[in-house]
C-alpha cells in the first residue's frame, strides 16, 4: 500500500496540494490550447488570401510570359532567363508561441532594375519578370505560414492531450483520495469521540 494514501492530517494536506496543482496545471493547458487555436485560425486566413494571390499571380506571369515568348522568341527569353541570379538572401529566424517555435522566413527584396538591357526588350517581359519576382515573395510567405500552422497544429494536439489526461486521470485521482482521507480522518475522529465519552462514564 502506498503510504501516501495512509490516512493521517500530513497525507490530506499533501493531496489537496496535490489535486490544487493539478486543476492549475488543467486550467494554464486549457488556456494555452485556446490561444493556440486562435494563432492557427488566423495563420489558416492568411494561408488562404496568400493561396489566392498566388494563384492570380501566377496566372498574370505565365499569360505576360507566353506574350513575351511571342514578341521575343522563346529560345531568347530563355537566353535572358539565364542572367537571373539565384536568390540565396532568404533567412529563417524563430520567434515563439506559448513555448511553440514557429519560424519567421524573410528574404531580401528583388533587384528594381532587371538584369538585361532595355534595349531590343520589351514591356512583356518587364511584366512576366515582376509578375514572377512577386510570386516568389509570395511563396516564401506562404510556405513560413502553412510551417507555422502545421507546428501549432502539433502542439495543440499535444497540449490537449496533456490538459486531458489532468482532467480525466489525475484530477479525479486526488479528489478520490482527498475524499477518502478526509473519510477516513473524520471517522478516527468519530471513534474516538465515542471512545473518550465512554471512558469518561466509567470514571463518571
Amino acid at each position: 500500500m502506498d503510504p501516501n494514501t495512509f490516512p493521517t492530517k500530513g497525507n490530506l494536506i499533501a493531496a489537496k496540494n496535490s489535486l490544487k496543482l493539478a486543476r492549475q496545471g488543467y486550467e494554464l493547458m486549457d488556456k494555452k490550447r485556446n490561444i493556440l487555436i486562435r494563432e492557427l485560425t488566423a495563420l489558416i486566413e492568411q494561408a488562404k488570401d496568400i493561396q489566392g494571390q498566388i494563384d492570380s499571380t501566377y496566372r498574370r506571369a505565365y499569360a505576360a510570359l507566353q506574350v513575351a515568348n511571342v514578341e521575343h522568341g522563346i529560345s531568347r527569353v530563355e537566353e535572358i532567363s539565364h542572367s537571373v541570379p539565384v536568390d540565396s538572401s532568404i533567412s529563417v529566424k524563430t520567434r515563439s508561441i506559448m513555448g511553440t517555435e514557429i519560424p519567421l522566413v524573410s528574404s531580401e527584396p528583388g533587384m528594381k532594375t532587371p538584369t538585361y538591357g532595355f534595349y531590343g526588350t520589351r514591356l512583356s517581359l518587364d511584366d512576366a519578370r515582376g509578375a514572377f519576382e512577386q510570386v516568389k515573395e509570395l511563396t516564401i510567405r506562404l510556405s513560413m505560414v502553412e510551417n507555422s500552422a502545421i507546428r501549432l497544429a502539433s502542439s495543440i494536439k499535444k497540449t490537449q492531450k496533456r490538459a486531458n489526461a489532468l482532467k480525466n486521470i489525475t484530477i479525479p485521482k486526488y479528489e478520490e483520495l482527498v475524499k477518502m482521507i478526509g473519510d477516513a480522518l473524520e471517522e478516527k475522529e468519530r471513534e474516538e469521540f465515542t471512545r473518550l465519552k465512554v471512558i469518561k462514564r466509567m470514571h463518571g
